[in-house]
């Protein structure tokens, strides 16, 4: 973990690393998992003694995220979400805020969509979202204005339970006007963020984030799209990650109607009601998602 928070390894090496070796082992061995990796030597002395020295500081930046109300999780934590490690790239550390039992409470979906969602997408949101709630399923999404932050609110209002993923740390939420909404679930739900609590979002965070969306659940429903936008985005990792995806039809004359329409041709389940969704999704497929 203090090699993810110093920045000594990248991301990607340590979980191809952790690929290698669950113990991530730093022993010296001819063929070290790192020297296989990075294609060339690695001196492990350097990086144990690293490690070593900046045990303290890792403890007193550990206990400062404590007292913020953050935890991590290595992905080498039994805590560590099961359906996470199946996708072609987990963090290697995932930074919470909020309830982590929410990571196996319940069975999870994502709902996105538009950041400017019409009456009708808004209304669609409410509706699946307090049906799916009912039904004891928590809503991922990733916090954004428009129907992100709709889903996650009507879930909340449902008094269901709801994940929301981040793009960056805890420290610089981004957008403002969802921090109170953010504020609310850190105290009785969840927040989930790839990165340190200091690191700003970055263009690149955002796409990137929606990898983690669809890959903590079973299936994403998609309400009100563009075809170049987020919700594709998300949609189509979904799909590579194995998960259901189910799309919203709309309006001929609405713009956003075109991702879910552009969806639906490529095979996903249209949504008309909430069993389209209910049936697409028994209960005996989350215990098998979790043993794969």
């Amino acid at each position: 973990m203090f090699l993810r928070l110093n920045g000594a390894l990248s991301p990607s090496l340590l979980y191809k690393w952790w690929k290698k070796d669950p113990s991530l082992s730093l022993t010296d061995e001819k063929n070290h998992p790192l020297t296989e990796l990075k294609k060339k030597k690695v001196n492990l002395y350097s990086i144990r003694k690293l490690t070593h020295s900046g045990l303290s500081t890792v403890k007193d930046l550990y206990q400062n995220y404590r007292e913020n109300g953050v935890d991590m999780i290595a992905i080498s934590s039994p805590d560590y979400p099961d359906c996470l490690k199946m996708i072609h790239d987990p963090p290697p550390v995932l930074f919470i805020k909020g309830k982590k039992t929410l990571f196996y409470e319940k069975r999870r979906i994502g709902v996105v969509g538009t950041r400017h969602p019409s009456s009708y997408g808004e209304m669609v949101t409410t509706y699946l979202v307090r049906e799916l709630s009912k039904n004891n399923w928590s809503i991922v999404s990733g916090l954004a204005k428009g129907i992100d932050g709709h889903a996650h609110r009507e879930s909340i209002r449902a008094k269901g339970s709801t994940i929301g993923v981040i793009a960056g740390g805890f420290n610089h939420f981004y957008p403002r006007e969802n921090r109170e909404l953010a504020e609310q679930m850190a105290r009785n739900h969840l927040l989930v963020s790839e990165h340190p609590p200091h690191i700003k979002p970055q263009k690149w965070h955002f796409p990137l984030r929606n990898r983690l969306i669809s890959g903590l659940t079973e299936g994403i429903v998609v309400i009100q799209g563009k075809e170049k936008s987020g919700s594709l985005i998300t949609a189509y990792q979904a799909l590579e990650q194995g998960r259901e995806v189910f799309a919203v039809p709309g309006s001929i004359f609405e713009q956003n109607s075109s991702g879910p329409a552009k969806l639906i041709q490529e095979g996903a389940k249209l949504v008309t009601s909430i069993d389209d969704i209910l049936s697409e999704l028994p209960s005996f497929h989350t215990q098998n998602l979790e043993l794969l």
